[in-house]
């Protein structure tokens, strides 16, 4: 039988999304915008075995649905780390041997991208993560996990960092997977204009 592998995909309510780009975007804006995004994930988590999106609001399930994603409602929102590590449960508890988390705010994201990123990791010896850098602050976009439960959760600034450490402290291999479809979020007003530079 073939490795079970699923793609998790935290998403928060829209309406409390992109707040750090309020300089540039207004609520109606900076909704649209992490909606498209959120699209795109799901549509690119269905690269994976299975695609599990963990909402933060009702209208994000409701959605996540629509798009073909099995969808786990969170009692409510306590964070990127929190979601993770929920959904990493559900995988677990569905039969899953390694688990991708992928960022819901990625615009050039891809099936394709995450395709090859499952392919590569996959050739690695367990256990195994492999992590997607971000461009800039030392994030991390994409998280591959095997088994699911490899190391811990680490979101935020600086997580690349934290990943390597803790992947090296616990004797699991550790890879850095290069993609220029996961580099990019949409954190600050500088990352719009790398997006327009992308497109």
């Amino acid at each position: 039988m073939g490795m079970s592998t699923w793609v998790v995909v935290p998403i928060k309510d829209f309406g409390s999304a992109k707040q750090r780009l309020r300089p540039a975007l207004g609520p109606r804006s900076r909704r649209a915008l992490a909606r498209r995004n959120a699209r795109l994930a799901v549509l690119a988590a269905a690269a994976g075995g299975h695609a599990l999106v963990v909402a933060g609001s009702e209208a994000v399930a409701e959605l996540a649905a629509l798009w073909g994603a099995e969808v786990l409602l969170e009692p409510h929102e306590e964070g990127q780390n929190v979601a993770a590590r929920r959904g990493i449960a559900r995988a677990v508890k569905g039969g899953a041997d390694a688990v991708l988390l992928l960022s819901s705010d990625l615009p050039l994201v891809t099936a394709g991208a995450v395709r090859q990123l499952l392919e590569s990791a996959g050739r690695m010896r367990a256990p195994a993560v492999v992590a997607v850098p971000a461009i800039g602050r030392g994030g991390t976009n994409a998280l591959y996990l095997r088994p699911p439960l490899a190391i811990g959760l680490h979101f935020g600034d600086d997580s690349l960092a934290k990943f390597r450490e803790d992947a090296e402290a616990n004797g699991v291999h550790f890879a850095i997977h290069h993609s220029d479809a996961m580099a990019l979020d949409l954190d600050e007003p500088s990352d719009l204009t790398r997006l327009s530079r992308a497109v």
